[in-house]
């Protein structure tokens, strides 16, 4: 296992963006200078940071918002000195559609991580909504990536409704993820039931830690937005939790932890995958 630093301070954020991208990105800011300050060294925006709004104005900005949000989070990882997920954010495809895209960034502004949401949200939800991901995006085509961050670890990159697929968390582990990096939007009446349970098995069945930035919330017309921007140890133990109003959840990342953790339940030892072979 490559070791962490000894610890840490982790800062999942939580946003309500809108349809205006200026007022998202000031909010966005505002977050991570509250962080640094406290002295976060790995700070994440959640998923739609600079833009949750119409499927149709999404598309029209596309190639706007593409290239602003790299900007941004190249300018914010530098001048606060953090380390900085942006958790989401619109890219054209080439084709009408665009992906949607998870960026890492370091302290001096270079690109360490990209990952293109692959499990896109089309469901029929009991509350009558209906959710359609793929009218407009296109999934990733590439594994989501496990980058070494020197002081932090191996953080492993997905994004909000991938929570849903153990499968992807087990390759993010089995490539050294210790850190299980899931920004999200999720949805009020699916949350409620399932997103904290979905991170804490994640981080338990992993042995690692979760950290998952949010959006809380009303944002247009119907879409409302769980909140709860937590951070989880690798035990399940939820460290911090954001509650339902803009803000932080912080807590400390420690190397004793996940060593002592892994060391009492060594379940990833113990697989048998040729027992259990994958079928498409």
């Amino acid at each position: 296992m490559t070791s962490i630093l000894s610890s840490y301070l982790a800062a999942a954020l939580q946003l309500t963006s809108t349809p205006d991208p200026d007022a998202n990105l000031q909010a966005a800011e505002e977050q991570i200078d509250l962080a640094a300050r406290q002295g976060a060294a790995l700070v994440g925006l959640p998923e739609n940071f600079a833009f949750l709004g119409d499927d149709r104005q999404k598309l029209a900005l596309a190639p706007m918002l593409a290239e602003r949000c790299s900007q941004f989070l190249v300018t914010m990882a530098h001048r606060y000195q953090v380390i900085l997920l942006g958790g989401g954010f619109p890219v054209p495809a080439g084709d009408g559609a665009i992906y949607n895209r998870a960026e890492l960034v370091g302290r001096d502004g270079q690109l360490l991580a990209r990952y293109d949401k692959i499990h896109l949200f089309d469901v029929n939800l009991p509350d009558g909504n209906t959710y359609q991901e793929s009218a407009t995006v296109r999934s990733g085509d590439s594994s989501p990536p496990v980058v070494h961050v020197s002081g932090l670890g191996c953080l492993g990159l997905s994004i909000c409704y991938d929570v849903r697929f153990p499968e992807l968390y087990r390759f993010l582990a089995s490539r050294g993820a210790q850190v299980l990096l899931i920004p999200a939007a999720f949805t009020a009446f699916t949350g409620k039931d399932h997103w904290e349970v979905l991170l804490r098995a994640r981080a338990i069945e992993n042995t690692a830690y979760v950290f998952a930035p949010a959006q809380t919330g009303v944002h247009y017309h119907r879409r409302q937005s769980h909140g709860h921007a937590l951070v989880i140890d690798p035990w399940g133990t939820v460290l911090a939790d954001a509650g339902t109003s803009p803000g932080v959840a912080m807590a400390e990342m420690r190397t004793d932890r996940l060593e002592q953790v892994q060391r009492q339940m060594p379940s990833l030892c113990h697989r048998k995958p040729s027992l259990f072979p994958l079928h498409t």
